[in-house]
């Protein structure tokens, strides 16, 4: 069988398959794409579906991916990594206009408004691929009703990395249905790890030295304050602790509490 692959050729004859109608490369490690989306799909802003093509054996390759699209959106975007020898995202980097992905339409997920307390300030922490959740959730008119403020922490290598932030800032303050809330609400910091940028450093260390809050020129985090976290094994683990620290308690669907961390990983994909 020959390496090539051809979405289009196969994908169209199975179940779930919805119509890729534009892909952007930010770097040659991350892209985003945008499908049609399913009539049947209804989905709380940062919930997951997953997506996929089929493998050589006609079965198909399915990852959990967060909708970065806001939920009145008539498709639905997705943002992803490279990863060369990766089983999913080695094809579905190569995916074109026209071709055809996999959409299960049964969302689920942690990282959503239901699953928190009442608060004043909202952060959403993220690294690389995990600020595609709070893509959708920033643009949802139930966050500004729901927080005074809410603040978007993106950690990246370099700076290329924090180009869909940057570009998800600018569609998010010229929406006309959040725009003026966001302007008013909503704050973005950027930080990069490798490279020389207006903010260096991981997250985490930025958050326990003081840095961060600094900066912005807000109260360190607080038991009124509420998390979402989406990223790296290792951020979501040191967030969650300072989190614990600063007196806050996890939440979930079923029991909300006052910070939430997305477990939906799998081998090569991060939502």
């Amino acid at each position: 069988m020959s390496d090539f692959f051809s979405p289009s050729q196969t994908v169209e004859t199975l179940p779930y398959g919805e119509t890729v109608t534009s892909v952007r490369h930010w770097t040659d490690q991350l892209f985003s794409f945008r499908v049609t989306r399913p009539r049947s799909l209804r989905f709380r802003s940062g919930e997951f579906v997953m997506i996929g093509l089929p493998g050589d054996n006609g079965k198909p390759i399915l990852r959990a991916y967060s909708i970065a699209s806001p939920i009145w959106d008539e498709e639905l975007e997705f943002y992803s990594i490279k990863v060369p020898d990766g089983p999913l995202t080695s094809r579905l980097q190569n995916i074109q206009i026209g071709d055809q992905v996999i959409v299960r339409p049964k969302p689920t997920g942690t990282l959503v408004l239901d699953a928190l307390l009442p608060g004043k300030r909202l952060f959403l922490i993220a690294t690389g691929t995990g600020i595609a959740p709070f893509a959708s959730i920033i643009r949802d008119p139930d966050t500004y009703a729901a927080y005074d403020e809410i603040i978007l922490a993106h950690t990246c290598r370099t700076n290329a990395e924090l180009s869909y932030g940057f570009e998800l800032m600018k569609r998010t303050l010229a929406d006309p249905l959040v725009g003026e809330d966001a302007a008013r609400k909503l704050r973005h910091y950027a930080t990069t790890t490798r490279e020389a940028s207006v903010h260096e450093g991981r997250i985490t260390d930025l958050m326990r030295n003081g840095s961060f809050y600094t900066d912005l020129g807000i109260a360190p985090l607080n038991s009124n304050d509420r998390v979402m976290i989406c990223g790296s094994m290792a951020l979501n683990q040191d967030v969650k602790t300072i989190s614990v620290a600063a007196g806050l308690a996890e939440g979930s669907n079923s029991r909300p509490g006052q910070f939430v961390v997305e477990k939906a990983f799998v081998g090569e994909e991060l939502v």
